[in-house]
């Protein structure tokens, strides 16, 4: 065997190792994924060996350590979230049907996901990710892609466009601390009510800020008819 040969053997052993390192870290963070749905956010490391049907130190062959498993967790639910939570984009809707849609998406995910959302906001608090808050990423990828809506809606009708980023993260933030404290204490309140409260709100918002430049909105008429300018195409994810 000549010495490329073996080169090209070892470099291929070393590429299929890694590539099943890879899937095998990605079934572990499946695994961890439904653990935490059934045991919430103390959910142990033996407990997401048990889901994934191996003794806890095997799962520690596949990631460097707790914080490792924690980080990749973290990585990947943040995945999930902005997946289904980046606000959804409808050319032909209404205002009120933009904003009612985002919102039910929203509280709609968290309601579905609490003991994931929990796990994330306990172990970012508790700087376990070496200063990853995987909760602020998620709320400021979908705060940025507001930013873009409203920067083009400004502009379309001649309003100061620097407002638009805090604006965008003020409304990110209100649904998401006015959801998170909801699931810890509910007071009778459903969430389909708790959806309409936050959708009214944030319409409130946007209509007084409006006005404030001399521009009236009609809720239910679609935006693409009441814009001076094209319909811009769904902003870019970062």
């Amino acid at each position: 065997m000549t010495p490329a040969a073996g080169s090209r053997q070892t470099d291929g052993r070393a590429a299929r190792w890694a590539g099943q390192r890879d899937r095998r870290r990605r079934e572990f963070v499946e695994a961890a994924l439904r653990a935490i749905a059934e045991h919430g956010p103390d959910v142990t490391t033996e407990q997401i060996a048990d889901e994934a049907g191996v003794v806890r130190t095997r799962v520690y062959k596949h990631f460097d350590d707790t914080a490792d498993l924690q980080r990749t967790i973290a990585d990947r639910a943040a995945e999930l979230i902005t997946e289904q939570l980046t606000p959804l984009w409808d050319p032909s809707a209404t205002p009120m049907q933009m904003i009612s849609t985002a919102v039910d998406a929203h509280t709609g995910w968290l309601a579905e996901h609490g003991n994931l959302y929990r796990y994330l906001t306990r172990h970012s608090q508790a700087g376990r990710y070496a200063g990853r808050d995987a909760v602020a990423d998620v709320k400021t990828t979908i705060a940025r892609q507001l930013t873009l809506l409203f920067e083009h809606y400004l502009r379309t009708f001649e309003l100061d466009v620097r407002i638009a980023e805090t604006l965008a993260f003020g409304l990110v933030g209100l649904v998401d601390s006015s959801t998170a404290q909801w699931l810890e204490n509910p007071q009778q309140v459903a969430r389909g009510e708790l959806a309409g409260l936050l959708t009214h709100w944030i319409w409130q918002i946007l209509d007084g800020t409006l006005r404030a430049g001399g521009v009236e909105l009609e809720p239910h008429t679609r935006l693409a008819d009441q814009s001076r300018s094209p319909v811009p195409p769904p902003p870019r994810r970062e």
